[in-house]
């Protein structure tokens, strides 16, 4: 009985307006009856007429308010709203009102999806990546408890992945943040691909794979940090398959940086989906150890930076690399 005095009182602030008005008029009618004497009971009447219709016309409205007041109030205290359980609007900002509350829920439930797709991806991924880093500890577990004198580089070998396998995990999480910083300005490409094959040069050396590296005596419009990691996972996919011959690293004309390698090659029904989330194709099924996660930041970084990757190869012959060092909506930071 409260909230429907209270609904009441706020009604008849809502339409205190209209009461007025209709006073108003009424006072006109027995104004005008006195000043040409007309007789006051027809203008009476009149008002006493229109004062029942009023009341019955308010009584018929508040009814119809009260209904989608206690509808609109048990949608809220529920928290599950969609438009169709929503009082059907009885004029046109009340339509007005639905039509943007429609948007808005579309719009939470698309984010919220979102949201949910984003958390799936990252328990996915964090969940290969469990079992990705499982190897190399296990590998260390086996060499320290052989009675043999330890063998340096094989250890070096597995804290090197478990380093890589950090460093892709850390920027798989930097590129999901709104606060990832690129530092774009002009850098020298020797410079750059230098530095990731400083990193790599003992599992060269271990492996006894040949790298060439050609002349790169140009200035590229880049970030540094984030390019230096694309040619790291390619120069890493390139070396993991790769078990003898050679591996090439040279820049062709006008900005297209490429690395060339010997290995096995990658299948043609592959090459289409290569960087897809998740792909890891025939090589990657029987390795057992890719996730396929590493040529899908490249592709995402070098979007990012207005460059391209594209993928050629020829199945037991070996794999190119491509990326086009061009920039068109990219400019260096003064």
């Amino acid at each position: 009985m409260k909230d429907i005095l209270k609904l009441f009182g706020h009604y008849c602030l809502e339409h205190l307006q209209c009461g007025i008005l209709f006073g108003l008029f009424s006072l006109t009618f027995f104004l005008l009856s006195f000043l040409y004497h007309i007789p006051v009971e027809p203008a009476l009447y009149a008002a006493c007429l229109g004062f029942a219709a009023a009341v019955l016309c308010m009584i018929w409205d508040f009814r119809k308010q009260a209904a989608k007041h206690h509808i609109l109030d048990a949608l809220g205290r529920s928290g599950l709203i969609t438009v169709d359980d929503l009082p059907e609007p009885s004029n046109l900002i009340e339509t007005d009102y639905t039509r943007l509350l429609d948007y808005f829920i579309r719009l939470h439930e698309e984010d919220m999806a979102a949201s949910q797709n984003s958390q799936k991806d990252l328990l996915d991924y964090f969940t290969m990546w469990a079992h990705q880093i499982k190897t190399p500890i296990a590998a260390m577990h086996l060499i320290l408890q052989s009675e043999e004198d330890l063998p340096r580089g094989e250890l070096t070998d597995e804290l090197f992945k478990i380093e890589q396998y950090a460093d892709m995990v850390l920027s798989y999480l930097r590129m999901g943040s709104d606060s990832t910083d690129y530092l774009i300005a002009r850098y020298p490409l020797q410079d750059i691909v230098l530095q990731a094959v400083r990193k790599f040069a003992p599992q060269f050396i271990r492996k006894k794979i040949r790298l060439e590296v050609g002349d790169m005596d140009c200035t590229i419009v880049t970030d540094e940090k984030w390019l230096c990691f694309v040619i790291e996972q390619l120069l890493s996919n390139a070396l993991k398959y790769t078990s003898k011959g050679s591996i090439s690293i040279y820049l062709q004309e006008p900005k297209l940086l490429v690395i060339e390698d010997t290995g096995i090659g990658i299948a043609p029904e592959d090459l289409p989906r290569l960087g897809q989330k998740g792909f890891t194709g025939y090589n990657g099924r029987k390795d057992k150890k890719s996730t396929g996660i590493g040529l899908y930041l490249c592709r995402q970084i070098l979007s990012r930076l207005s460059h391209t990757l594209t993928i050629e190869s020829v199945q037991g012959k070996g794999t190119r690399a491509l990326i086009d060092l061009d920039t068109v909506n990219l400019h260096p930071q003064d």
